[in-house]
């Protein structure tokens, strides 16, 4: 790996990348740690949808992509990270809809050129003009995703035609020496072509320098819970993931387990939080919840530390599960939401529906399956960056834990006495 980042990368990028996410994300890590012990809370990375709007129609899509088009201005948007910046923070992660409509988006990179973005796309608006600019500015990963086959990648996306399309992005962005990353959410339809050798193989061969696999998560307006996988196939995902860590040249990106393999959620551990396209501060891009919005007349800092919606969605999910919220308890986030009068923050208005039809499954929780990572080098880094930075600790008690594969009734949370928990029927 140190070859090919010594070898296929521009050097520049390679060290603003070493350098803005590196050292001081670690910082930024080192500040929320310290926050913590002091009792205050901001997060250490922000993830921020600039853009509702998407050329694609995409399975399980949760983002209102065919309503009226709403975006972050772009003196908004510098405004959040200007404050966040003020907190240390130096990593964004830019979402929409597809982030490349923002007809602002690039001149948002060029404005902040002391801080690292990750743009999550599908490809189609990365032209040569586009990758050079974006490797003028030096501080973006575009992070393209590929959902399988051409076939499948043409039912996930609901076009024709979208994998030669997504394909030739990514070959811009590595003609013109970025920093290439290539994510897929696995689910039924794509674990058997995406989730192998021969895939990792033909990405590094191709020149991209990371990959993530995350697992579908059956929300939204359409959620296609036919395509969601098992609890067996989301260890089998999980294993590839550590051995791909271990044995291939590439970098893997995990959001959902610590070093020893526990499972964890960074919305629960404070880790990130998530600015939708309206500006609403919402726990997560798929929980589409919020009393708060960067629109508030109050300093970001103020509102992060200050929020007791976003506390309480830490407290109550770390006290019940290790794993995802909105696969395994949406009845705790409907509880929530009436608690602290949260608004829907979708255009389709229909958020606590959605939730009260979630039929509960399991999700990276896999209780007394836990695979630790192998790769020495991942194990020290999470042992410091990447962990529950306590939440578990603090509020998990296993004797709380639903487990959805043993459709057991859910029991109520007296750590969280205010609430009161209901189980939906599967």
């Amino acid at each position: 790996m140190a070859r090919r980042f010594a070898v296929e990368t521009d050097k520049r990028l390679l060290a603003k990348a070493v350098w803005m996410l590196g050292v001081k994300g670690l910082r930024s890590i080192h500040r929320h740690k310290r926050r913590l012990k002091k009792g205050e809370f901001f997060p250490p990375f922000l993830y921020m949808s600039v853009i509702n709007s998407c050329n694609l129609r995409c399975q399980g899509c949760w983002v209102d992509v065919a309503a009226k088009q709403s975006r972050i201005e772009l003196d908004a948007a510098s405004k959040t990270i200007r404050e966040a910046k003020a907190m240390g923070n130096s990593f964004f992660g830019i979402l929409g809809g597809e982030p490349f409509m923002h007809k602002d988006l690039l001149t948002l990179f060029e404005t902040h050129p002391d801080v690292y973005f990750q743009v999550f796309t599908n490809g189609h608006f990365i032209t040569d003009e586009v990758a050079a600019r974006l490797r003028k500015c030096g501080n973006v990963t575009p992070l393209i995703s590929v959902e399988g086959s051409e076939i499948i990648s043409d039912t996930r996306r609901g076009r024709d035609g979208v994998l030669n399309q997504t394909m030739e992005g990514i070959e811009a962005a590595i003609r013109n020496k970025l920093l290439v990353g290539v994510c897929t959410s696995v689910c039924k339809s794509n674990i058997d072509d995406l989730v192998t050798d021969r895939w990792v193989d033909r990405l590094i061969e191709m020149g991209v320098m990371y990959c993530w696999f995350h697992i579908y998560r059956p929300v939204g307006p359409e959620p296609n819970p036919q395509l969601a996988l098992s609890s067996e196939e989301q260890r089998r995902v999980r294993q590839f993931v550590v051995d791909t860590r271990a044995t291939k040249p590439i970098v893997v990106i995990d959001a959902y387990h610590d070093d020893a393999g526990n499972a964890l959620c960074p919305a629960v551990t404070g880790f990130t939080h998530h600015i939708g396209p309206w500006g609403d501060i919402e726990p997560c891009p798929v929980i589409q919840l919020a009393t708060e919005s960067i629109h508030d007349d109050r300093p970001l800092a103020e509102t992060f530390n200050n929020s007791e919606f976003l506390r309480d969605f830490r407290e109550l999910t770390a006290g019940t599960t290790r794993g995802c919220v909105i696969m395994e308890r949406p009845d705790l986030l409907v509880e929530l939401a009436n608690k602290h009068g949260a608004r829907d923050t979708t255009a389709r208005g229909v958020v606590m529906d959605e939730l009260a039809a979630v039929s509960p499954r399991r999700s990276q929780y896999q209780p007394g399956d836990e695979i630790p990572e192998r790769s020495l080098v991942y194990r020290w880094a999470k042992k410091y960056a990447f962990n529950d930075f306590g939440a578990y600790g603090k509020h998990f008690d296993a004797a709380h834990y639903q487990d959805p594969d043993q459709k057991s009734p859910a029991p109520t949370n007296p750590k969280s006495p205010e609430v009161v928990s209901i189980g939906l029927p599967e």
